[in-house]
């Protein structure tokens, strides 16, 4: 099995495709079995954020595996294969194991350092085990890959500020509205997105903050939490009327801010973290209305300049990368060490049975001391071999020896051989 690791993000695909494409909580399960259910596909991790939606995989080919994921991809999201290809970004192998530990250390966050994304993939990582789609390549990459994103965080001032993509949004909210302190903001939604905005918005001083969201009691806990005040969704319009700072962040797959809604609320700054939008596209270009989306992040936030904090954090992913590639050399090569065994183990096996054959004057014990010094002399004579190849694979270009013990001892070791020609990968990332 290889790894694979095909996404979107907002630097390859604008919101309206990225809705498109974006996996509610409900529909993960679904995705898994049937990326799974795939002829290439073996094991299968989905992560879905407002700002990403990525696979990754254990393939048993690069070109079929890629082929699966896409179609699959396409026709879950609607989005023709041929349209999709021009948004996607493709890692393999090594590339796909640096690609992950830079997600989980918010290298290629929106805002750099975020640490969302670390229980977002966690998220990610327990849904997949729940559905049982990540065997063993998977669930060591995701133990990994969390691994390294604390690392970054306990190690290195990254996420020293707390950014996130609220205050990212906040801060482009400010260079419109002005000084923030103080103006009346409301929260839609109280999940984790939302639970995020409500504690931003309280240090940040924006007051008073309400919160409405459809299950009531989830905002009951929220505002209580933070010495908000929550509002029933059923008076949300009315809400809107009194406030001029608005975070969207829902579940929901319909616009929960439709033109009309927000034509009637009066002058408004909206920060819709959502994809699916909360805010109706149809409501674009209202007067009294600003909406600070997806899009408008991304466009803010284009080659912000590498700080230390960003070198030390790329440093600790490359010896970590490194790291895993010595793991994945190492278990690469424990089939063709098992089958060489099992190989030895059959050849004595069908010695001994012709001993016996023509030497029936044996006793049981004889049978049994023969059989003892046999297996002891070919276990004397693999295990230095042994030790010493374990050794040499998980050096780098070690997957040459598993390849040479197969060829000498015409050895047969399922998904020991590549099912297609791995081509130069240049693709978006």
């Amino acid at each position: 099995m290889n790894l694979l690791s095909v996404g979107a993000s907002y630097r390859t695909a604008d919101v309206s495709t990225l809705e498109r494409l974006a996996i509610g909580e409900e529909d993960v399960p679904r995705l898994l079995h049937k990326l799974v259910g795939q002829p290439y596909v073996g094991e299968a991790v989905v992560l879905s954020t407002c700002n990403r939606v990525e696979i990754y995989a254990a393939v048993t080919g690069f070109h079929g595996g890629l082929g699966d994921v896409c179609n699959v991809l396409s026709e879950v999201s609607g989005i023709p294969a041929t349209e999709l290809a021009g948004h996607l970004y493709v890692h393999y192998d090594e590339a796909a194991v640096r690609h992950s530990f830079r997600v989980s250390a918010g290298l290629d966050s929106m805002v750099v350092g975020e640490a969302q994304i670390l229980g977002q993939l966690r998220d990610a990582y327990h849904a997949a085990t729940e559905a049982d789609t990540a065997g063993r390549l998977l669930h060591e990459l995701m133990q990994q890959a969390l691994r390294v994103g604390k690392r970054a965080h306990a190690e290195t001032g990254i996420d020293k500020a707390g950014q996130s993509v609220v205050t990212a949004a906040l801060e482009v909210a400010e260079s419109r509205l002005g000084r923030l302190a103080g103006r009346p903001a409301l929260v839609i939604g109280a999940g984790a997105m939302g639970a995020l905005a409500v504690a931003t918005l309280t240090r940040a001083g924006v007051g008073p903050v309400r919160i409405t969201n459809r299950s009531a009691a989830r905002a009951d806990r929220l505002a209580e939490a933070y010495g908000a005040t929550p509002v029933p969704f059923a008076d949300l319009d009315a809400a809107l009327r009194d406030t001029e700072l608005v975070i969207t962040a829902t579940a929901s797959s319909e616009p929960v801010l439709t033109r009309d809604r927000l034509e009637a609320a009066g002058p408004l700054v909206v920060l819709d973290l959502a994809v699916p939008r909360d805010v109706d596209p149809d409501a674009a270009g209202l007067p009294e209305l600003t909406v600070i989306d997806i899009d408008s992040l991304a466009a803010s936030r284009r080659e912000a300049p590498a700080a230390a904090e960003t070198l030390a954090v790329e440093q600790i992913v490359t010896a970590e990368v490194e790291h895993f590639l010595g793991w994945l050399r190492g278990a690469d090569i424990a089939p063709t060490v098992a089958a060489l065994r099992s190989r030895a183990e059959d050849v004595v096996a069908a010695e001994l049975r012709k001993l016996y054959g023509r030497r029936s004057e044996f006793t049981e014990e004889q049978r049994a001391d023969v059989s003892r010094t046999l297996h002891r002399v070919v276990q004397q004579l693999l295990h230095s071999p042994t030790v010493r190849v374990r050794q040499l694979a998980a050096e780098p270009g070690g997957d040459q020896y598993a390849a040479l013990l197969r060829q000498l001892f015409d050895l047969d070791v399922p998904h020991a051989t590549q099912a297609d020609a791995v081509p130069e990968l240049g693709g978006k990332s």
